[in-house]
């Protein structure tokens, strides 16, 4: 019987461990974290936190859904509870979660961070509390020192369009800090035109844009601007959270008159609502292949399904679920749009729903081809509800099926933890693990340059090429 999180974790062959000592481990092979949603204000002031559960239980949805699940009162998950009840809670439920990614997260952090090599329980949460607590009180766990414990060389937060962006800038202009962090585009707001809040957002980009939007040439024009100030920050990447991806085309001046009825507050059909938000995607798609930026196209979640908990909490509350709709077909004519004017943008494609795995290395496999580009498009890593042992093997499978998994540009950690850093590591020996299996089946050569290559590739190189970071590859 194997140990419990040993330091072979996941790697069940002679070969996954020699590809993950000496090609993946996160303590030799840096970190980019090109998708995270990390506050750059908490970077710049170089926050310490308190106690374990600031860190662990503040923000997490990922958590607090599975609280719930265990009958845990709201009072202890984002009610009034202290932070320490809330740590009992989360470590009374952690034994249940047995072969869920959220057992295997916390223990890695657990060791990576603060050498605890036991398991966290109900029993064991108040020698936790006390050692977790005794680090991140000390200067040695700052945020910016998690950072660099965590051999992290470069961050991409994700940033609204009408934001300054003054933290970066405060960031870039402090010697002190040597770890890069870029900012986002994260156009949602500009899309909604059906929601109610949708007018005050256009007068919000109107006036940091210094152009008012009255129609659909001065929206364009507000929006460059804002695009050219991510572009002088440094920002190469876009994000989109999609309930999926549509193509319904309409003219500039059908699009015009639907625009001039959300500034109107007047109400939007489901129809109009669509022609715009694909109008706009076309646009920005455009903008963003002329800058070589990437973007990120994330689909497939039916968001805030529990309206009486929406009603006490808001939004990324951990109410959201798979949308089983699988828009192959409409991803492919929105790509193909593009490609009649040769104006497709480096694209990473994400679904929440894992049936659509095989779709999307079909349809990305219509659309490579550019500029020496590897992998001009490419099927993000698993999501969200996937990023799990399960989800990942099967992305990883399914890419070096249909497409050519040595290009893949990795992990990222999507989230809003500053400890989440081990969910590189534990993609990275998942990796190992699949590769390690593939050549002692005979199915790869045990060629140690290649392999290596292939995986840190995979960790680390394939992002810096894609994205055109300016780092030192390994």
């Amino acid at each position: 019987m194997k140990a419990f999180m040993d330091k072979d974790f996941l790697l069940d062959t002679d070969t996954a461990k020699k590809l993950y000592g000496d090609h993946a481990d996160m303590t030799k092979i840096p970190v980019l974290d090109y998708h995270c949603h990390i506050n750059p204000q908490e970077i710049y002031e170089d926050r310490k936190f308190e106690n374990i559960a600031q860190v662990w239980l503040g923000g997490d949805h990922y958590k607090w859904r599975q609280m719930r699940t265990n009958g845990i009162d709201e009072k202890y998950i984002t009610g009034d509870a202290s932070d320490r009840e809330k740590f009992q809670k989360w470590a009374e439920t952690m034994p249940r979660l047995i072969g869920n990614p959220l057992y295997h997260w916390s223990h890695l952090e657990l060791r990576y961070y603060f050498g605890y090599q036991g398991n966290l329980n109900a029993d064991t949460a108040e020698e936790v509390w006390n050692l977790c607590n005794e680090k991140l009180n000390s200067d040695d766990f700052t945020v910016r020192n998690i950072i660099r414990k965590s051999n992290v060389k470069l961050i991409c937060t994700t940033d609204d369009p009408i934001d300054s962006l003054e933290w970066h800038e405060k960031i870039k202009a402090d010697e002190s800090f040597e770890v890069k962090v870029l900012p986002a585009w994260r156009p949602d707001k500009i899309n909604n035109i059906e929601k109610p809040e949708f007018k005050e957002y256009i007068a919000k980009l109107s006036a940091v844009s210094g152009t008012e939007v009255k129609d659909l040439s001065s929206l364009k024009a507000a929006i460059t601007k804002r695009l050219d100030h991510f572009a002088k920050h440094g920002c190469v990447v876009s994000d989109h959270a999609l309930e999926y991806v549509m193509y319904v085309p309409a003219d500039d001046n059908e699009i015009d008159a639907i625009l001039k009825k959300g500034l109107n507050k007047e109400p939007i059909s489901r129809e109009d609502s669509l022609k715009f938000k694909t109008s706009m995607m076309l646009y920005l798609a455009k903008e963003y292949n002329k800058r070589d930026w990437v973007m990120q196209l994330h689909y497939g979640c039916k968001r805030d399904n529990n309206g009486y908990m929406y009603d006490r909490l808001g939004p990324d509350t951990g109410f959201d679920c798979i949308n089983n709709y699988a828009p192959s077909s409409e991803l492919a004519d929105f790509l193909n749009a593009l490609s009649k004017t040769d104006e497709i943008p480096k694209t990473i494609v994400y679904s929440l729903n894992p049936n659509d795995d095989q779709a999307i290395g079909t349809v990305i496999g219509c659309f490579q081809g550019k500029n020496g580009v590897k992998n001009r498009i490419q099927q993000g890593s698993a999501w969200w509800f996937n990023d799990h042992f399960v989800g990942m093997t099967n992305q990883l499978k399914s890419l070096a099926n249909l497409s050519v998994l040595g290009n893949f540009v990795g992990m990222l950690t999507d989230s809003r933890s500053f400890l989440s850093y081990t969910r590189h590591d534990y993609f990275r020996r998942i990796l190992c693990r699949l590769i390690g299996e593939w050549v002692e089946n005979g199915e790869y050569p045990m060629d140690d340059k290649l392999l290596g290559g292939i995986i840190r590739g995979i960790s680390f190189n394939n992002a810096v090429d894609y994205f055109g970071f300016d780092l030192e590859k390994v």
